[in-house]
């Protein structure tokens, strides 16, 4: 068996904030969205010795109490998200987006919810009380939802409460969103802030839901160049992505120089997910992961999407090894490991993809739309921070 959480007042340096209560709540069947994903990661790198020994552990969270969920959602949406979720449907529940297509209203989707809310606080605790330099919540990253309303899978917030409460503690704090779906809850509840800095690299909202995070979203009054979208066009690969990202987001980090960072690594940007026309392989947020590492500063990072399942938890799982220090060089399948411990290197050096070759037609095409997106977003918003 893996190790249970540790005692109170012992030194962390990685914690994987996770639960069986979170594999109990399933979403209805044939829903895109698997709650199964945590699980299914947990359980791969207990296998591999990821959950053992004194800098890395296994940590259990507890729901968010209602209290903490008002402190960005409504008192009446709250009501209404639990009472549907007890079976009983008020009228104003489908204002609210309870009970549509993305939102379906079932059994356990509020406790599902806020315990995802509060595994997602625990790893915030953690960082704020210096008892981790990194924690992972596989579970969430359920970034769309809004203060009185469920959108896109997404019930309550746990990006924003976690981002909040950081904030709240004295930190600066980077918010940086890899999802292939634009975080419009997050950016929406930051927009006019500038202590929480949101940068978003996401498919373009003209091919994806949610059809916000252009490159003039910017942010208002005090946080006016403080919200950053980098749109990206269908077909982006990794080269594409790499180069917006190390062209728009590493300067801004730079400059902002945050005392943490919160991650949404949603996995729906990889190529094969059913529901996003992205183009990348398993490479390209493991670099984005690393660069952030190069920053030396501690990091909370979230699930998200990613609904062609083993791809996604194949990816969660490296990315856990980076986060707890395993994989601190960059590994192509082809390439031997080296490094880190050689039973975990090898199954980490396994699960990475080999890095394909576009066509010379899409190449073309999708480096002229990044490009242009890239001066877009530089001059926008680069200003604001000296750059």
């Amino acid at each position: 068996m893996c190790p249970s959480s540790p005692e109170q007042g012992a030194s962390l340096r990685a914690a994987f904030i996770h639960c069986p209560q979170l594999d109990q709540y399933p979403y209805p069947a044939m829903f895109p969205f698997d709650t199964r994903r945590a699980g299914k990661v947990r359980q791969t790198v207990c296998s591999m010795g990821l959950l053992s020994g004194p800098r890395r552990r296994e940590v259990a969270p507890t729901p968010a109490v209602r209290e903490e969920l008002l402190a960005f959602h409504t008192e009446r949406y709250v009501d209404v998200l639990r009472d549907s979720s007890a079976g009983s449907h008020r009228p104003e529940a489908l204002a609210m987006g309870l009970g549509t297509a993305d939102c379906p209203i079932f059994n356990g989707m509020y406790e599902y919810s806020a315990l995802a809310c509060g595994a997602s606080l625990k790893g915030a605790e953690l960082i704020l009380s210096g008892q981790a330099d990194a924690a992972f919540n596989p579970s969430g990253g359920l970034h769309h939802a809004f203060p009185e309303r469920a959108s896109g899978f997404c019930y309550l917030n746990d990006v924003v409460l976690a981002c909040m409460r950081l904030a709240g503690g004295g930190m600066r704090v980077l918010y940086l969103d890899i999802d292939a779906h634009h975080g419009d809850g997050v950016q929406a509840a930051f927009y006019d802030r500038k202590d929480v800095c949101t940068i978003s690299l996401h498919e373009s909202g003209e091919t994806l839901f949610p059809g916000t995070g252009f490159e003039d979203e910017t942010g208002s009054g005090d946080g006016r160049g403080y919200s950053v979208n980098v749109p990206l066009p269908v077909g982006t690969d990794d080269a594409a992505y790499l180069k917006a990202f190390r062209q728009v987001a590493l300067p801004l980090i730079g400059a902002y120089d945050p005392d943490v960072f919160v991650m949404e690594l949603g996995m729906d940007g990889l190529a094969g997910d059913p529901l996003t026309h992205l183009c990348l392989t398993h490479n390209a947020p493991m670099e984005v992961i690393q660069a952030v590492q190069r920053f030396r500063r501690p990091i909370l990072a979230v699930g998200g999407g990613g609904y062609n399942i083993p791809n996604t938890v194949r990816a969660w799982v490296l990315a856990w090894s980076m986060l707890c220090g395993q994989m601190g060089q960059r590994q192509d399948a082809s390439m031997a490991p080296g490094g880190v411990e050689p039973a975990i290197a090898d199954r980490c050096g396994e699960l990475r993809d080999r890095t394909p070759v576009p066509q010379e037609p899409v190449r073309r095409r999708v480096d002229a739309a990044v490009d242009a997106t890239i001066e877009k977003v530089r001059s926008n918003v680069f200003r604001f921070h000296g750059l």
